[in-house]
């Protein structure tokens, strides 16, 4: 399939940004605070009019915007919601944010909307479904997306390829970009026992458009073995960072997200995060190690 033309009238910088929280509307419109970029949950932003609309309109206005789904459902069974979709695109259209981005799970089923992200098998039946929703969401908003690679909890044995080649064989068939969360490589890593560095070096950083860096909670499975919760819920972990200085080094400088959704902390928290997330970026984003 072609890929419709992206539509960026603010490119997102090579710069680090932060999720943005209502908490912390007043501290970024009355500081003006040295960050490259916001991002946005689309679902908060999908009713006509209101405060939100009122506050992401200002910062809008002096930041550049990425627009990050949740509720699409992507490798759901059934066919996407149109009216959801349709909602998004009015988002988008709205706001005209340098990046769309959505995760690879579903969250549906006959109608009903479930509160978590769930994991998808990786063989062709899901690849070829995968696609066609991919597809029909690119069309729709004419614009290319990024998808995000899960966190997992459990692996299906239906599986016949691993979760590089899905992504890979998919950006082929589709165009779509990557976000590559490095805190989900780190859970999903440590929950099946795999090694997460040499999952990013087999990652297809190319496409990559995007990084998401957040925190964790740690729990006990059934059998007494560690188990990671994606929660973010918690300050960037140090072997997180320690992946995502690798990480850099193959993408090179790269826009990367803050991403905290509960227990939401003061301003300059989250600010401090940026700037090392920034910090890391210039010392080991020019001095990628891979080949474009």
């Amino acid at each position: 399939m072609s890929v419709p033309p992206e539509q960026h009238d603010d490119p997102i910088p090579a710069r680090a940004g932060v999720g943005l929280k209502p908490e912390h509307y007043a501290d970024i419109l009355d500081g003006a605070p040295d960050v490259g970029w916001f991002e946005v949950h689309a679902e908060n932003y999908m009713g006509e009019g209101g405060p939100p609309h009122h506050y992401l309109t200002a910062i809008r206005s002096r930041y550049p915007l990425s627009v990050h789904g949740v509720g699409l459902s992507i490798g759901s069974d059934g066919p996407l919601d149109r009216a959801h979709l349709a909602r998004l695109a009015a988002v988008c259209d709205r706001y005209r944010p340098g990046l769309v981005s959505e995760h690879l799970a579903w969250s549906t089923h006959d109608g009903t909307y479930l509160n978590d992200l769930l994991p998808v098998p990786y063989d062709d039946e899901t690849l070829r479904r995968v696609a066609e929703h991919v597809d029909e969401v690119q069309s729709t908003l004419g614009r290319q997306m990024l998808l995000e690679n899960p966190s997992t909890y459990v692996q299906f044995e239906s599986s016949d390829l691993s979760e590089i080649e899905f992504l890979t064989e998919l950006v082929k068939r589709t165009g779509c970009g990557l976000l590559l969360d490095v805190n989900n490589v780190f859970v999903s890593a440590t929950n099946h026992a795999y090694d997460a560095r040499a999952y990013l070096d087999a990652f297809p950083v190319e496409h990559v458009g995007e990084i998401h860096l957040g925190g964790h909670a740690e729990d006990r499975d059934d059998g007494d073995a560690r188990l990671l919760i994606d929660a973010h819920g918690s300050a960037v972990a140090d072997p997180v960072w320690d992946l995502y200085a690798h990480a850099i080094a193959r993408t090179g400088e790269m826009p990367t997200l803050i991403e905290r959704d509960n227990d939401v902390p003061p301003w300059p928290v989250l600010e401090d995060e940026a700037r090392r997330a920034e910090r890391v970026m210039r010392a080991r984003g020019s001095n990628r190690v891979s080949a474009r």
